[in-house]
């Protein structure tokens, strides 16, 4: 069962590192400074967001 979910959070969390990627690279060639500024920062959050649940899933892992 741990093993569900510790695999379900590492997927989860390169997802979001991925979508954050793609937000970023979008801001960056965005036209608007406003938007490439919110982008870039909603991008890299999403990065945080994700190796933070990569982290979960790995110390689940750990503690089994």
């Amino acid at each position: 069962m741990g093993t569900k979910r510790s695999r379900r959070d590492k997927n989860e969390g390169a997802m979001d590192k991925a979508k954050g990627r793609m937000k970023e690279a979008g801001g960056a060639l965005s036209g608007d400074r406003s938007k490439k500024s919110e982008k870039k920062s909603e991008g890299r959050s999403d990065q945080r967001k994700g190796t933070a649940k990569e982290k979960k899933g790995n110390l689940k892992d750990l503690l089994k």
